[in-house]
């Protein structure tokens, strides 16, 4: 049972994991069930962010599918609402689960609201994520920096890249995407969000031309601030696979993403990155011949602009989502066997029974 916040139509990193892990262990033979804010709950949109739903009152509804689907195994992907709810309802019934740490979600908070310290961020992260049995992470620097934090139970969980859609091939088809547009070009792709960090990339004295593809509440701003700059807004599939293959450096200027999926999927279309030395970054591209970090996002472009594209598409090769799911279905804690089917029969006879509370 995977319980989510993000889902589907959201377009996002966390949304592409989870996506793709479960296709994954459904192609290896796994039942996988997913509770998230499509399946008719009241919802409401995130402060800021209104792309993002968020669903409320669902924890009966949470208890029914929990019953009904019997799982040998929980993961609570998020912090919101749902996985709020799901982690309460595997509290009451003293079920073990397993969560993942996505994004340094105190530093989304603080970044749109600056009165609330990242110390309260930390101190709620902390409280949902050590109640579970493991905690998965995306890199060692997320790791290391979780632990020194108090987080408990830290293992990691790789992330992947669909190498056929995002493939070299795509550059240059029917004259590229980019016609007639002065290069060198440096795009950034995602979320178009203040935790984002754009602006450094957006202020950066570069030869050529910035692209920003994506969308997100700081658009219509950043557009206005920037004329200059062209925004392209959101792209999908073989389109978004040729922006990135047709550029000549994609620029990744976050802070507080926790690993960047976009880097591998640019590299897999032969495009090196540049990027701060932020969690993500700093584990994928050091060393790697595929892209450049520094602390100055300048000296990083510049020098990624010299990497060898063929490179880039190797190194991304080593990454699969097969492997990403085999490494989760491992990190998961089921139930032993004789244990769950015992809990989930005496379960359904008290529901029978309509005797509550249950414990």
């Amino acid at each position: 049972m995977l319980v989510t916040d993000a889902w589907e139509p959201q377009v996002n990193g966390v949304v592409r994991t989870l996506t793709r892990t479960v296709e994954e262990c459904r192609a290896m033979g796994h039942e996988v069930e997913v509770i998230h804010p499509g399946l008719g709950y009241k919802t409401m949109p995130l402060p800021t962010y209104p792309e993002i739903q968020l669903a409320f009152g669902a924890r009966k509804d949470i208890e029914r599918r929990f019953k009904d689907f019997e799982p040998e195994a929980i993961h609570i992907s998020t912090e919101g609402p749902l996985g709020q709810a799901a982690r309460a309802v595997c509290l009451k019934w003293k079920l073990p689960f397993t969560t993942s740490y996505h994004t340094k979600f105190p530093e989304y908070v603080n970044a749109r609201f600056p009165f609330i310290p990242l110390s309260a961020g930390y101190a709620f992260m902390r409280r949902f994520h050590n109640s579970g049995g493991r905690l998965m992470v995306a890199t060692p620097s997320m790791r290391d920096d979780l632990a020194e934090r108090g987080f408990k139970n830290i293992t990691p969980w790789a992330r992947g890249v669909d190498t056929e859609l995002f493939h070299p091939n795509k550059r240059g088809i029917d004259g590229g995407v980019y016609p007639g547009i002065e290069g060198p070009i440096w795009v950034y792709v995602g979320r178009v969000a203040v935790e984002k960090n754009i602006e450094a990339f957006l202020e950066c004295d570069l030869p050529g031309t910035k692209i920003v593809i994506g969308p997100g509440p700081q658009l219509d701003q950043l557009r206005k601030q920037y004329p200059e700059i062209q925004f392209l807004g959101p792209k999908y599939g073989d389109e978004l696979a040729q922006y990135f293959a047709d550029a000549d450096v994609f620029v990744f200027p976050s802070l507080t993403d926790t690993f960047g999926l976009v880097i591998l999927e640019s590299m897999a279309t032969g495009t090196p990155v540049a990027a701060f030395p932020a969690p993500g970054p700093k584990d994928l591209i050091p060393g790697t011949g595929a892209g450049a970090v520094s602390e100055d996002l300048r000296e990083a472009c510049l020098e990624a602009l010299k990497m060898d594209r063929d490179r880039c598409r190797e190194y991304a090769e080593d990454f699969s989502w097969k492997s990403c799911a085999e490494e989760f279905v491992q990190n998961l804690k089921p139930q032993p066997k004789p244990e769950g089917r015992k809990f989930w029969r005496r379960l359904r006879r008290l529901g029978r029974k309509e005797r509550k509370p249950l414990f």
